[in-house]
């Protein structure tokens, strides 16, 4: 009996042949594809298009070619090129839930409970390690982050802007006044405005950090979005800017861009030599002034560590606030008694979890001003998320 084909292989397959082809058939359109076949007849050729050509296809010009490349890697039977019928009604309700007055009024208690099943999937999926996932929930993973914000810590700006109470606005009372004629008709007021405070991400690549720095450069690059100025370096070996080559909109161009940049993957880590380089080159000239600084690292130093504690605490001088987010802390009887972690902590303001989606939208609240825990829970190692 012949063995059946795998059908993520197929997928997978698939998928280089479009992105061949020249349609941007990314992580998170693939994820929606295999979701949507949740929903339909996967062994009927007509859902397969129809699950592909909503999902992968996001512009006019992508038709012709997904057209192409279905034929080409699974046939042509039974789907008319062309003009073609409308997509089964099971996709449309796999995508779209949320968008109907009345979520699935016809499609009965099973689809009710398929739609629970995938929202309990979803928030399984949040809270566990990132360092425990499959090739397919990480595709989920990137497609959560890709909706991901991180507003910045407000702070007081030099500029003023009207307000109805506080400090007389001279300048503008007088105008008032002689715009009157002279007469003094009304007192303006105004106060300070607020802006975000710069946010810098130093993440670490090393191996030991090497499942993680994926979703933790997708997290930076999803931060680059949001109102507040990030800067982001990565920490190896050596200290690599990555700013602008996550610039790009799109989370897969941005990241094949860093992998270009970034020479040192997945080796030994210089914690301490590298945050110098840091405020040698950028800090001293105003990235950390002021600054929400966050190192994203298991905190392994391979150097001396006496080091490391000497710069972080140049580095606390400098920053507004020092967070550090170790995926390590969320484990069970965790205490920060590597060298290097030790030598940071007493510089640290806010030390939390980043091992998870969970635990990076908790990582994004301290970042916008809401403290974790105190100094005493840090030493502690307890761990809340």
């Amino acid at each position: 009996m012949p063995k059946q084909p795998d059908p993520l292989l197929a997928i997978a397959g698939f998928a280089r042949v479009l992105r061949a082809a020249g349609v941007a058939a990314d992580a998170g359109r693939i994820a929606a594809f295999t979701a949507a076949l949740d929903w339909l007849d996967a062994s009927r050729s007509a859902d397969v298009y129809w699950a592909g050509r909503v999902t992968l296809c996001a512009d006019p010009d992508d038709l012709p070619r997904y057209d192409a490349a279905f034929a080409a890697v699974f046939g042509g039977e039974g789907i008319a090129m062309g003009p073609l019928r409308e997509p089964p009604e099971a996709l449309t309700v796999a995508l779209a839930p949320a968008a109907a007055a009345d979520p699935l009024p016809a499609a009965g208690d099973g689809s009710r409970q398929r739609l629970r099943a995938a929202a309990s999937t979803t928030e399984a999926l949040r809270k566990r390690d990132i360092a425990g996932l499959s090739a397919t929930e990480r595709a989920e993973l990137a497609r959560l982050l890709a909706t991901f914000t991180l507003p910045g810590e407000l702070r007081p700006s030099r500029r003023r802007r009207p307000a109805v109470r506080g400090p007389v606005d001279r300048r503008r009372t007088i105008r008032s006044a002689l715009e009157a004629g002279g007469e003094l008709a009304k007192l303006h007021h105004h106060r300070p405005s607020r802006r975000p405070r710069r946010i810098v991400l130093l993440i670490d690549i090393s191996g030991s950090m090497a499942p993680y720095a994926d979703a933790l450069l997708r997290f930076a690059h999803a931060a680059r979005r949001g109102s507040a100025p990030v800067e982001v370096f990565t920490l190896g070996t050596r200290l690599t800017r990555v700013t602008r080559e996550l610039s790009h909109r799109d989370p897969e161009v941005a990241l094949r861009a860093v992998a270009a940049a970034v020479p040192d993957w997945s080796g030994g880590t210089r914690l301490g030599v590298l945050v110098r380089a840091f405020l040698d080159v950028w800090g001293q000239r105003g990235l950390a002034r002021g600054a929400v600084v966050v190192l994203l690292s298991d905190g392994w130093e391979r150097d001396d560590p006496a080091l490391l504690g000497v710069q972080m605490a140049r580095l606390s001088r400098l920053a507004h606030r020092v967070v550090w987010a170790n995926p390590l802390r969320a484990r069970p009887g965790y205490q920060p008694l590597a060298a290097g972690m030790a030598a940071a902590l007493p510089h640290v303001d806010d030390f939390v979890a980043g091992h998870s989606a969970d635990a990076l939208v908790a990582l994004a609240q301290v970042v916008a001003g809401r403290r974790a825990q105190s100094a005493a829970g840090r030493q502690l190692g307890d761990v809340h998320a």
